[in-house]
């Protein structure tokens, strides 16, 4: 897959070209029912597939102090998007001077000039442009007067299981709710973890570099790698996790993952902290993360985070937390999705 990072980048004559538009937080299952969509037009016009994605996600730049997590960084994004069979993907830099250009600006000077696109692949809510005023109708239009067909992508929705009680009785069946990054960020905030998994169709995960902690861990015998505060990828609820650790080797490590302020030690900051389990003995001064780029995967919550009465009831919630997640882990494939 091609990735270019802005226009300039693109290979001069690259098209004709199938492209579809949007910011693909997650790359969940509607976003990859979008992706076979893409493929499958594309395949039918002999023409190549592109994503256009944009970076930062815009919420964070018009709504800096109150935007919703993001649930991916780019990197992940874009690690996601080579798994499919996409050619190309243009991550374009995202500033309140770009999102000045007219519905019309953007579609000539992004898509149909640089791109050649023949058609565009888009959901039903699609907005573009200035004030989000390029909706599905003026995108017709739009392709009604410069040469390009719009295909409309239907939904995915799946099943709801927190389905509201009615007058204190289950309903009689759950909701069926449109498969979103929304409804990620709310299974992540619950400590669902495999219900967003079921939504992203693999392991929620967060990226960054293992830094110094207060080696509280290493003291009681669980040493951690501890995520650098500007990791990407969005913090699930607190609570104890199992999951898995991919080091920069790709080596995925099964792993018990504490997220929150321990609240058994008082002034400790929210933090993300890994404890590989049943490290290697053989060599184990090699086994040193600090300063590398770590991949954190959570596979299922175990419990949420409660402060004890002492080192050593804390110390044996550990051993039983290592013990569930060693279980557990045990169960799961052992190559990422």
């Amino acid at each position: 897959m091609i990735r270019w990072r802005s226009r300039d980048d693109i290979t001069p004559g690259f098209g004709p070209s199938v492209v579809t538009i949007g910011n693909f937080d997650g790359v969940h299952r509607g976003h990859q029912h979008v992706f076979d969509t893409l493929l499958e037009v594309a395949g039918e016009r002999t023409a190549k597939s592109v994503v256009v994605t944009f970076d930062p996600h815009p919420a964070l730049v018009h709504r800096p102090e109150s935007h919703p997590g993001v649930i991916m960084g780019l990197e992940d994004k874009l690690d996601a998007l080579e798994h499919t069979e996409i050619d190309a993907v243009l991550v374009q830099p995202y500033s309140l001077d770009f999102a000045q250009l007219t519905p019309e600006e953007f579609v000539v000077d992004y898509l149909v000039k640089p791109l050649e696109a023949v058609c565009l692949v888009i959901g039903e809510d699609v907005r573009l442009g200035k004030d989000n005023t390029g909706d599905l109708h003026a995108i017709r239009a739009l392709g009604d007067k410069h040469g390009f067909d719009v295909v409309v992508v239907e939904d995915v929705v799946g099943t709801d299981p927190s389905t509201p009680l009615k007058n204190g009785t289950p309903a009689a069946a759950a909701t069926e709710r449109r498969c979103s990054s929304t409804w990620i960020r709310s299974c992540l905030e619950a400590g669902d973890m495999r219900g967003a998994t079921g939504l992203l169709s693999r392991n929620h995960r967060m990226r960054g570099e293992v830094v110094h902690g207060a080696a509280r861990g290493r003291e009681l015998g669980f040493p951690t790698a501890n995520l650098s505060p500007d990791a990407s990828g969005f913090i699930p609820a607190d609570g104890v996790y199992a999951g898995w650790l991919v080091d920069q080797n790709g080596k995925r490590w099964p792993t018990a993952i504490s997220v929150g302020s321990n609240p058994t030690f008082e002034g400790v900051s929210r933090q993300v902290e890994a404890h590989v389990i049943d490290r290697p003995e053989e060599n184990i001064e090699d086994f040193d993360l600090y300063g590398q780029q770590v991949v954190v995967e959570f596979v299922e919550r175990l419990r949420g985070m409660v402060a004890y009465r002492g080192i050593d009831a804390l110390v044996a919630q550990m051993n039983d937390d290592v013990k569930r997640s060693r279980e557990i882990l045990a169960k799961e494939p052992h190559e990422t999705a």
